[in-house]
């Protein structure tokens, strides 16, 4: 009776596996709408990386069709959906290669900066992925002004530029808190000068003043209280600044001539010469 059943049990997987087979004609020999279609239902269905191979398909039977030129920018986006960022970029490079001015270009251009955008680690990893999304979002921005695309870039910019930004914070901290002053003061530096449109600016200013009055250039740190007093008076950095200086009889004010008061006199006081 056991054996009855098991061979039975056997009998219809077998029967079911073949319904499940697909019986059609090799795809060499499936029309472009077919496949096509039959891509669609793969993305749809959550199976991203066999729409894109399948896409691609398209692409290599039917190199210069109208379904060629969908096929091609549904593979970039399957590829990225799929998790697969180098064949996502690869596929939209080449739609943008054969087809610069088609409606779609800036999507192309703009999955571009997203497959790297995507890959951006944590601050403490090397960052070369995020200037690469950095360039391709800008791409995107500069190229397409007027797409939907663009204002998307531009967020997505602005948050790899606080991601960079950040990076520079955390080595700066790093140096702070050994006695590297000067090392330090070169990476929050760079935070007020290359991305003082970031989250981190205030800080930044901060830990100047900080780093400054720590090796007793008590201009610099008066300087740079300034500059963060005038721009996040309401923030915690400036309070805790203010504290600083005034504890050892100093206030916040732009004096001296150095990088920080250059920057005080063209941007708070308007002095471009």
């Amino acid at each position: 009776m056991r054996w009855g059943g098991m061979i039975a049990a056997a009998i219809l997987a077998l029967t079911l596996a073949a319904c499940g087979r697909d019986d059609g004609p090799p795809i060499e020999d499936r029309p472009p709408d077919d496949i096509f279609t039959t891509a669609q239902a793969q993305l749809d269905q959550g199976n991203a990386e066999e729409a894109a191979r399948l896409f691609d398909e398209i692409e290599r039977l039917y190199p210069y069709s109208p379904w060629a030129k969908r096929a091609m920018i549904m593979s970039a986006y399957a590829w990225y959906k799929a998790g697969r960022y180098d064949q996502a970029e690869a596929a939209a490079r080449r739609y943008l290669e054969f087809y610069p001015a088609d409606k779609d270009a800036a999507y192309a251009q703009y999955l571009i900066g997203l497959s790297y955008y995507d890959q951006i680690v944590d601050v403490g990893r090397d960052q070369e992925l995020t200037l690469k999304a950095l360039r391709a979002l800008r791409e995107t921005m500069l190229r397409y002004p007027d797409s939907e695309y663009a204002r998307e870039a531009k967020l997505k910019y602005d948050l790899a530029l606080d991601h960079l930004a950040g990076k520079e914070m955390t080595i700066g901290r790093y140096y702070l808190k050994r006695g590297h002053y000067l090392a330090a003061i070169n990476r929050f530096r760079a935070v007020v000068e290359q991305y003082q449109t970031t989250s981190h600016t205030a800080e930044a200013l901060h830990r100047l003043v900080e780093a400054y009055l720590s090796l007793g250039l008590t201009d610099e740190a008066q300087t740079a209280a300034a500059i963060l007093g005038h721009n996040f008076q309401a923030s915690e950095w400036y309070r805790d600044s203010y504290a600083l200086l005034t504890g050892r009889g100093l206030e916040p004010r732009a004096t001296g001539k150095g990088w920080l008061r250059a920057i005080y006199d063209r941007v708070i006081l308007g002095q471009w010469l």
